[in-house]
């Protein structure tokens, strides 16, 4: 290994997981992924990706294994997971190299010292309590008034995340919460949860690269009283004050947070109020949102990040002014897919075709994401979406109608029956 390389700390398994290590041979660059559990990446595979087995949970480990590679050190340390941000952050600072500051990286990770922070500089963010056992969550929720949230102090992709009526239920989901020691990974959880008042309102994101607001994504929600993801319109179909003042504040957080380099995902709601940030992520946003970016306004958020782990500046400037929107096929009942999904592993496209089952030209892709006769029982996060369709078109409505019917058809395709069997 001559070339420079781009050393991945763990990775995505899809969606913008592979979209690093394509990005990074655009460069020049020759992507190195080091994994703890190498089997995971069915993409690194399929893309002959380097995958070095190594331990990933702090920066001893990987300084080590980056050591055994002979290569000398790496021309940029980054990585698409949400849980490894702080240590590849750390591994980027000790040898000198691009990255977003580690403290801010790991405030930012503990959302109970995230909202402190936020709060401190003035940033407008929902009230917010932290438990560490059933008792006192339940009591909080009296405090705060029903309903309540209760999540994960560290957790990603609505894992864990709940709106409890009362504090019944506010005591069942802690006591299920405190239980876990380690999250869907495999890595230690931080003990105890929070309990955040529940803002009403629309949600939103805003993706902020450094300090630069690039779009804002409006988000659709499944029913409650889970937080599952089940689609995006880029950019988000708001007037231009709306979106500029949900810019601003998700700025406003960046900047109390102490990030500033690369990308943040910034979750809000519009409330009464106004804007109330409910998290930031100091990452690239999942849920495809940097390709549904790229569709519509024309910028690689994925270039831009891979970019700038190798100290170059990113190219923010709209190429397009188009609307793009993607609806997720949720699993909402035990099912079963009984249509064999095509393709068997799906991975991002550069250049999606059309799919002629499609009603709508503006229809850009249509996948299934789950293998057939596998038993389905829902999780309520991320992990309950089991294909997409992606519309581009040249304005707002005409992109939703076509991802929406997209989806009605993907859904009639996918002959969803119940299932009752054991589940993965």
């Amino acid at each position: 290994m001559t070339e420079p390389y781009l050393l991945l700390v763990e990775s995505n398994t899809s969606g913008t997981g592979p979209l690093f290590a394509r990005r990074a041979r655009d460069l020049g660059v020759r992507p190195v992924l080091l994994a703890e559990d190498p089997g995971r990446y069915a993409y690194a595979r399929a893309d002959d990706i380097t995958v070095v087995e190594a331990d990933t949970s702090a920066a001893g480990p990987v300084l080590a294994a980056v050591d055994a590679l002979g290569a000398g050190p790496p021309a940029g340390v980054t990585t698409s997971s949400d849980y490894f941000v702080p240590v590849a952050a750390e591994i980027a600072h000790l040898l000198g190299l691009p990255g977003p500051d580690p403290a801010a990286t790991v405030r930012c990770r503990h959302k109970g010292r995230q909202h402190a922070a936020l709060a401190a500089a003035g940033v407008p963010v929902a009230a917010q309590t932290w438990a560490t056992d059933a008792v006192t969550a339940a009591d909080a929720v009296r405090r705060l008034g029903a309903p309540a949230i209760l999540k994960p102090a560290d957790g990603s992709g609505s894992t864990g995340v709940r709106l409890c009526a009362g504090a019944g239920d506010a005591d069942r989901h802690a006591a299920l919460l405190l239980a876990r020691t380690h999250n869907e990974r495999g890595i230690p959880t931080v003990p105890g949860l929070l309990i955040e008042e529940y803002v009403d309102g629309p949600e939103f994101s805003v993706e902020v690269f450094g300090r630069t607001p690039v779009a804002v994504v409006g988000k659709h929600l499944g029913a409650a009283p889970y937080f599952v993801e089940s689609g995006h319109d880029v950019p988000a179909a708001v007037p231009t004050g709306t979106a500029r003042l949900l810019a601003d504040t998700a700025v406003a957080a960046v900047e109390a947070l102490g990030l500033g380099h690369g990308a943040a995902h910034v979750e809000l709601r519009l409330a009464a109020r106004g804007p109330v940030v409910i998290e930031v992520n100091p990452r690239l946003a999942g849920g495809m949102i940097p390709e549904l970016v790229r569709a519509a306004l024309g910028i690689d958020l994925v270039a831009a990040q891979v970019g700038a782990a190798l100290g170059d500046l990113p190219d923010l400037k709209p190429r397009s002014a188009r609307h793009a929107s993607l609806r997720f096929l949720v699993v909402e009942e035990p099912s079963v897919l009984e249509e064999v999904p095509v393709p068997a592993e799906p991975s991002v496209l550069e250049e999606p075709p059309a799919d002629p089952s499609t009603a709508s030209p503006y229809v850009t892709t249509s996948v299934l994401t789950a293998r057939r006769g596998v038993s389905l029982v829902p999780r309520h996060d991320h992990r309950d979406r089991v294909g997409h369709a992606v519309a581009t078109a040249p304005d707002g409505p005409s992109a939703a109608r076509a991802a929406d019917g997209a989806l009605d058809l993907l859904r009639a395709r996918l002959h969803i029956r119940s299932a009752p069997r054991s589940t993965v």
